[in-house]
């Protein structure tokens, strides 16, 4: 009977040599890695007061790690919020928008608010006053709608890939329920993006318009838009004291203002300009009885 020859047993292939020193080994069976998002959070402030990463990193890390689980719907402008441009506005309806909101984009409509048709670009406007004849709807850029579920780690990445930075939030049915800006969603990485209206207390807080009204700083003292208007504005709790007139806006309308909300008080109107901070930054101020203030 023949024997049978066997061969050599094949080689065995070597594991993946870890390269982990014994005291790593042993550091991270003591201290295993962060296991969620609140846990990963507190590891960047140790690392932070560790000195490993400064306060500016560690805030843009959170922001990063917070984005993830956030959504179009989280940080967009409500539809009741929004500053829209009529499609059949004259082109001096459409400059004192501009002014008034200090916007670079503005969705279109026509007809009614829901029926977005595009996107207007301010500095297209231009175009307009040099060539007069030009039809507005010839300057309207493609509307982008997104739902109020879309991740906004997947909307920066979209708005990254496109030049328009600006979307139409849509509910579930359907409907317009707001819009977001690509400065919306990278604030949520790096805190406030500073734009034209921060501007140092130094260089002033009360301005004139071209409309014949004026921005004031919501930091700007009471006593000091009293002066300048000619007025006097108090609280109507006598026992509450007010130093900025946004604190005492704010007190007067029972919550924080949002922008586009108004409030009258001492024969001024305050319409909110834009907000920072969950505070007021610059009011849009006009008089019911025109006078001139004295700044």
């Amino acid at each position: 009977m023949p024997s049978s020859v066997t061969g050599p047993h094949p080689a065995r292939v070597p594991e993946k040599q870890d390269k982990r020193t014994f005291l790593r080994k042993l550091a991270e069976f003591i201290h295993p890695g962060p296991d969620s998002t609140a846990e990963l959070i507190e590891t960047l402030a140790e690392a932070e007061d560790n000195q490993i990463i400064g306060a500016e990193s560690r805030h843009m890390l959170e922001g990063v790690l917070r984005m993830a689980d956030m959504t179009a719907g989280d940080v967009m402008v409500p539809a009741t919020r929004m500053d829209l441009v009529d499609i059949h506005a004259s082109l001096d309806e459409l400059l004192n928008l501009v002014i008034d909101t200090a916007h670079s984009r503005f969705p279109v409509f026509d007809g009614e608010r829901e029926n977005i048709i595009g996107t207007l670009m301010a500095k297209d406007l231009l175009k307009l006053q040099r060539a007069p004849e030009l039809n507005i709807r010839a300057l309207l850029r493609p509307a982008v709608f997104v739902p109020e579920s879309k991740r906004l780690n997947d909307l920066l990445r979209e708005f990254r890939g496109n030049r328009n930075h600006l979307a139409i939030v849509i509910d579930e049915f359907g409907r317009v329920a707001g819009l977001i800006t690509i400065e919306d969603v990278l604030e949520q990485i790096v805190g406030e993006i500073e734009d034209e209206f921060d501007i140092s207390e130094d260089e002033g807080d009360i301005f004139g318009l071209a409309d014949q009204t004026y921005r004031v700083s919501g930091s700007a003292s009471v006593e000091r838009v009293n002066e300048a208007f000619d007025v006097t504005i108090t609280g109507s709790d006598p026992e509450e004291s007010f130093d900025t007139i946004g604190g005492l806006i704010a007190h007067e309308m029972g919550h924080v203002p949002r922008r586009g909300e108004q409030h009258v008080i001492a024969g001024l109107r305050f319409a909110v300009l834009h907000t920072k901070g969950g505070a007021v930054k610059w009011f849009k101020v006009s008089a019911l009885n025109p006078a001139k203030p004295h700044v």
